[in-house]
């Protein structure tokens, strides 16, 4: 495995104005994205390209005859790290690699800029296999298998294409970067869930709040928001394993917390304790396992032995979830309050920190992508 540093060169390889650049932002929100797409635009006007275009809604904008490519510019992005989101949508998903690179071709893109997860960039380097006979992948990291794709399409084509791979997570995830943009700024905001959690829960008599967090396959925003608040109690990670039930697990330790303290705060990411779950074999879009929501089963649990002899109704998300296990049996009232700010944490403005570092995904993105090999 072999990692170039991204960032200008003495020489470059495509004559500006014979560019015609696209951008993509694929799968879920992350806080940056609108920073990352400034920088790339205004970088790439810096060297003279002219024609500069973003692909809606990620890559099913290259198949939809619906949607149409955004003309960019420094005048139309000037403003655009005011806002959470994406300037140009996301999605999950797409066309097959062929059908994307048919496109490519029939619209002039040569130089392709791909934001997004693991699946995004599998199918960016399947493309750039498909279309490229000269250039290799160029990425700020590693691509694993699906920019990938496009990747594989453009080498077997013989096309002269760049394709540039910016890594995006908002779980912090990717082992060969330090940080992923937008992490910051979810845990901040995540912080506030965790607050709000907090006062719900010392207001109430033996209250307990319950926020769930993103984190499929790891626990850094459930983690660092968690330390970053300090009031949270029980942080439950996927890299952890916990018992719900016994003398060490997770409700024999709240009903010591609510003895002593009177009150509890928990925190667990989505990816979490999945083994307490019924299993499916349900998929998103892009492929990953759908999960139970643990941060349900878990207040549940919690909840199902209250105190009182009456049923109590506690309103989560579109459904009523009836409670009446744990705390009722051991003869303990408890109250509580379940938080689920997933997607609020993901679709605000960057915050200071992130916008530094999209600043600098952004423009070294821009100026990778005039070499010919990584």
């Amino acid at each position: 495995m072999r990692v170039h540093r991204a960032g200008p060169r003495e020489e470059i390889y495509f004559r500006p104005e014979e560019v015609k650049a696209a951008i993509v932002t694929c799968g879920g929100l992350c806080p940056g994205l609108n920073d990352v797409i400034r920088h790339i635009v205004i970088t790439l006007e810096i060297y003279g390209v002219k024609k500069i275009v973003g692909i809606p809604f990620g890559y099913r904008g290259f198949s939809d005859k619906e949607l149409k490519e955004m003309p960019l510019s420094r005048k139309v992005v000037q403003n655009i790290h005011l806002s959470g989101g994406s300037l140009l949508g996301v999605s999950r998903g797409g066309p097959s690699v062929s059908d994307i690179v048919d496109r490519m071709e029939e619209r002039g893109v040569n130089m392709l800029f791909v934001l997004g997860g693991n699946g995004t960039h599998a199918g960016a380097n399947a493309i750039h296999n498909e279309v490229s006979i000269k250039l290799t992948l160029f990425s700020l990291i590693v691509l694993s298998p699906p920019s990938s794709s496009l990747s594989d399409r453009c080498c077997k084509r013989r096309l002269r294409v760049a394709v540039v791979g910016v890594p995006k997570t908002i779980d912090n995830d990717i082992l060969l970067m330090d940080k992923t943009f937008g992490f910051d700024t979810a845990v901040e905001e995540a912080q506030r869930a965790i607050n709000s959690a907090y006062i719900e829960a010392h207001s109430a008599y033996h209250g307990i709040g319950v926020v769930k967090l993103m984190g499929r396959s790891s626990g850094f925003i459930a983690m660092h928001a968690s330390l970053a608040s300090g009031q949270v109690d029980i942080c439950l990670i996927p890299e952890v394993p916990f018992n719900l039930h016994g003398p060490h697990g997770v409700l024999r330790h709240l009903k010591y917390l609510l003895e002593t303290k009177g009150s509890a705060v928990v925190c667990v990411a989505e990816g979490a304790g999945q083994e307490f779950l019924p299993k499916t074999n349900a998929k998103d879009a892009s492929g990953n396992i759908v999960f139970g929501d643990i941060g349900v089963h878990l207040q549940q649990e919690v909840t199902r032995l209250l105190a009182e002899r009456k049923i109590n109704w506690i309103n989560v998300r579109w459904e009523l979830v009836q409670t009446k296990k744990y705390f009722r049996e051991i003869g303990i009232p408890a109250d509580v309050k379940y938080i689920d700010p997933t997607y609020m944490i993901r679709a605000v403005r960057a915050n200071a920190s992130d916008g530094i570092l999209c600043t600098v995904l952004g423009q070294n993105a821009g100026a990778f992508g005039w070499r010919d090999r990584i």
